[in-house]
């Protein structure tokens, strides 16, 4: 399975994915370069600037819209 696929595939049962999630549960080092993927493939992935509640350091969390495909 390619990396992109896993990726796909979590999205598809968590809904979301931050890049910390992809490198610690995936092993995922370029999360944007696959997210660019999906995307070219027609792919609906949103991207959200979230900032950390206690540390206050901000990071993206890439969301698969709806529909999944557009």
């Amino acid at each position: 399975m390619t990396q992109t696929q896993v990726l796909l595939k979590h999205l598809r049962k968590a809904g979301s994915i931050t890049q910390r999630e992809a490198l610690l549960d995936h092993g995922v080092q370029s999360l944007t370069r696959r997210i660019t993927e999906l995307r070219d493939a027609g792919f609906n992935i949103h991207s959200s600037m979230r900032a950390h509640p206690v540390t206050g350091q901000r990071y993206c969390r890439y969301i698969l819209g709806t529909p999944e495909k557009l």
